[in-house]
């Protein structure tokens, strides 16, 4: 499934979550450090996501190269790093995984100093990412989004 910016809970169940926001803002600021656009990374069928590439370049060290090379140069690389990871901690596959956009705007004004939570492996970023965000049983902070259908008739 592609989701673009859409969470996992919203794009698999429409289910709308507290962190679906959050999500969303985790691409937009990988977006912006990378230079890329999400939606390029849809182009070939078994191409990850904008943060499944870039996860593969932070776990295997690389995460420089997820910086835009026309501003890797210019910019704070500490700065810019930190943007991805908390890009990283965004895009999270379950909304409690997420941090709120209060914790997020925290952990940006943050300096380096400030330490980070460990993230998990993004959303979306391979094939085998299919496992249920929710159960059929509908968790708190989640909306099942039902719709109901009548049928006018007349007396």
């Amino acid at each position: 499934m592609r989701s673009g910016y859409m969470s996992p809970e919203y794009a698999r169940y429409g289910h709308f979550s507290e962190k679906l926001d959050v999500f969303s803002f985790g691409v937009l600021l990988l977006e912006i450090v990378s230079g890329k656009k999400n939606a390029a990374f849809y182009r070939f069928e078994h191409s990850p996501t904008l943060a499944g590439w870039a996860w593969e370049l932070w776990k295997e060290g690389r995460g420089m190269e997820d910086i835009d090379e026309s501003v890797r140069e210019a910019c704070r690389l500490d700065e810019a790093l930190r943007c991805i990871h908390i890009g990283f901690l965004c895009v999270q596959e379950t909304p409690a995984d997420r941090p709120t956009m209060s914790s997020v705007i925290h952990m940006l004004q943050g300096n380096e100093s400030t330490s980070l939570p460990p993230s998990k492996e993004p959303a979306f970023s391979t094939h085998r990412n299919s496992n249920p965000v929710c159960s059929s049983k509908t968790p708190t902070g989640l909306s099942p989004n039902a719709v109901t259908m009548s049928l006018p008739e007349g007396r």
